[in-house]
Parts: structure tokens; C-alpha cells; sequence
């Protein structure tokens, strides 16, 4: 048996190129490729009324919304994302080039499982303060009805709102409120 061959650094562009003709989704960081798991119903659904809410909030105005499919990518920190959702402004988000991976987002929305919320809440989060644009994280629970907003602030600091159970999360960047109630609709009752 030979010895294990050492994996190639897979270039961002490589893997841009190969990611597009994989069935699967695939998140890049730093040389590394790593298999996107599939989503229980409540992440699903949290992430639909997300969008519905900010895409009825953002209608008419120069922001877009994306949910799942469309990456962020990230060069300086050498990686590329599949937030569940994002709000990008920039219109540097809208030519040709940025088809199909954005750059600029102002918010982002993860919707938190049990196995990605350390790797959401820690790594990923701290990359994502990193994009010069950004200006609130959201993260989301899905087994319970509770919201952490991240917001930068003016000075560069981050400050932490909790919301939850009830009640509505303020959207500083967007102009936008989220009520808990609307994010959580129809969702299925956490398993026992």
C-alpha cells in the first residue's frame, strides 16, 4: 500500500470552476473543499420566510436578496460561502461578472442547525465581519424561536441583539422589522 498522497491546493478560481459542474454544494476555504449537508424542513422554511419578508421589504429599491444557492465570495480571506441568505446594495453585485458569486453583501442570514451553529457562531462568523461592506449578521435557531443580530458599528465595534421568543428584530442596515412571529411561521414543532 502506498504512501497517502497529499491533497493539491485547489486554487479559488479551480474550484469556481469545478464547483459549477458538481450535483452537490461545496463551500471553499482556504485550499479546502467541504460537502454542503442537506436542510431539515424548519431551516427550510425559516429561510422561505425570510425571503418573502425581506424581498416584500426590499421591493421597488436598489437592494436584492439571495437565498441558498448563490455564493459569497470572499477573496482576501480565501473562501467562498453559501449563506442561506444575504441582502446585497452594491452595484457592483449586479454586472455580469457577479452572476453567480456576490461580494458586497450589507446583511447576512445564517439559519442555524444543530451541527453548523459552533462553525456559523465562530470561523464563518468571523470571516464574514471581515467583508468591508457588511453590516449586520443574522443568525437564526431553528430548533427554537430565538434570533442573535450582530450589527457593526460606526466605530468598527460589533454589538449583539438577542430576540426571542416574540416580539420583532430591527434591521438598522435595511430600514427593515422582522417580526418573530412572520420568521417562524408554519414552521414544525421542534422534535422531542
Amino acid at each position: 500500500m502506498g504512501a497517502p498522497q497529499p491533497t493539491p491546493h485547489l486554487g479559488i478560481d479551480d474550484y469556481l470552476a469545478w464547483e459549477a459542474e458538481q450535483p452537490e454544494r461545496h463551500e471553499y476555504l482556504q485550499g479546502e473543499v467541504y460537502a454542503m449537508t442537506g436542510a431539515r424542513d424548519a431551516h427550510n422554511t425559516i429561510a422561505g420566510n425570510l425571503f418573502v419578508l425581506l424581498r416584500e421589504g426590499l421591493r421597488g429599491g436598489p437592494c436584492r436578496v439571495y437565498i441558498a444557492d448563490m455564493k459569497l465570495r470572499l477573496d482576501a480571506a480565501e473562501a467562498v460561502f453559501y449563506p442561506d441568505l444575504m441582502v446585497t446594495c452594491d452595484p457592483r453585485d449586479r454586472t455580469a461578472e457577479a452572476d453567480t458569486c456576490k461580494r458586497h453583501p450589507k446583511l447576512l442570514v445564517e439559519v442555524l442547525s444543530e451541527s453548523t451553529a459552533a462553525y456559523d457562531r465562530g470561523r464563518k462568523f468571523e470571516l464574514y465581519r471581515s467583508i468591508e461592506t457588511i453590516e449586520e449578521v443574522l443568525l437564526v435557531e431553528q430548533d427554537r424561536r430565538h434570533a442573535d443580530l450582530f450589527r457593526r458599528e460606526t466605530e468598527g465595534r460589533w454589538v449583539l441583539e438577542s430576540h426571542g421568543p416574540a416580539g420583532e428584530i430591527r434591521l438598522a442596515s435595511l430600514g427593515l422589522a422582522l417580526h418573530l412571529d412572520r420568521v417562524y411561521e408554519d414552521v414544525p414543532a421542534a422534535p422531542t
